[in-house]
């Protein structure tokens, strides 16, 4: 069964920085039990011996090279905007949420590695069809069950018949305050295909219900990070085709019905999410890509 490059990638980073950091930035103990040990040593490898492209000049043992490509380039934007995402979700708790949806679930792994906050939660995975069942697969040579509260959803979120989907299923609450996660999303959609998709949701969902995502604005080519970041995503077949100016996301959101709440630019980002541990691991900072923003959406009551 294929997998997604890019969430292998981003499964690997989420793994090796819990593994290898004194304070991590964020903590997913799970990560590493959905990745083979040959997915995770050819991950290793490959990233350590692509150096000369990560940081041209880069002198050190190919272990400090894969630190350093972790760091620099494949861990900043999985573990800021899972961050980010989960204290979005803490907050939306208090507040009475009760469903949360995750658009592209990828390999994220929140209901079984926080079942506290799970259990009191309806949880729709949305994803295609092929990586659900890949990540089901996955679960279970992990040991790991899918508990009563999560619900996987066949969905292309390109298209318009995942919301017909979402309507006929019997954990749908219309009325239940909810957050969706677009985490890793944005880049692949065309903006026409994420904007109906914005437009859906906000039919979908009640007043106090809010969205969290990160994308990139409108001048990422023009960053390394960025650049190397969507040469990746196209070396593996998954094509980055989307940026944003701010004034572009507030109207796309506010034709929805969503206000724009939160965003965090990289300098943000590095301040309020990566600033602990820099401070505790001043050999091994991790800094956001340029050009990569962080925001929360909500529609008002």
């Amino acid at each position: 069964m294929t997998s997604s490059m890019t969430a292998l990638v981003s499964a690997f980073a989420r793994a090796y920085h819990t593994e290898h950091s004194a304070a991590p930035v964020y903590r997913d103990p799970l990560a590493r039990r959905l990745l083979s040990d040959e997915e995770y040593h050819n991950i290793s490898q490959n990233m350590a011996r692509g150096i000369g492209f990560f940081a041209p000049g880069f002198q050190g043992t190919p272990e400090q090279a894969l630190h350093h490509v972790v760091n620099h380039q494949l861990a900043p934007s999985p573990l800021g905007r899972a961050v980010f995402a989960e204290r979005a979700l803490e907050n939306a708790l208090r507040l009475g949420t009760r469903q949360y949806w995750m658009l592209g679930a990828g390999y994220d792994t929140f209901p079984y590695r926080r079942p506290d906050w799970a259990r009191d939660l309806t949880v729709l995975e949305l994803d295609r069809p092929e990586a659900l069942a890949d990540k089901t697969r996955r679960l279970q040579a992990a040991g790991l069950a899918i508990p009563p509260e999560v619900h996987p959803i066949p969905a292309d979120l390109a298209g318009s018949r995942w919301a017909e989907d979402v309507l006929r299923h019997p954990a749908y609450d219309s009325q239940a305050r909810t957050l969706c996660s677009l985490l890793g999303l944005t880049y692949y959609l065309p903006q026409e295909a994420f904007r109906a998709l914005v437009a859906r949701l906000g039919s979908l969902l009640p007043p106090g219900s809010a969205l969290v995502f990160d994308y990139h604005d409108q001048d990422a080519h023009r960053g390394d990070a960025s650049q190397r970041q969507i040469q990746l995503a196209q070396g593996a077949g998954e094509a980055m085709t989307a940026g944003y100016a701010l004034s572009q996301l507030e109207e796309l959101l506010g034709e929805a019905g969503f206000l724009l709440y939160e965003q965090l630019t990289p300098a943000e980002i590095d301040d309020q999410l990566f600033a602990p541990h820099n401070r505790a691991e001043p050999e091994h900072p991790i800094h956001a890509l340029d050009h990569v923003c962080f925001c929360l959406a909500v529609k008002p009551r």
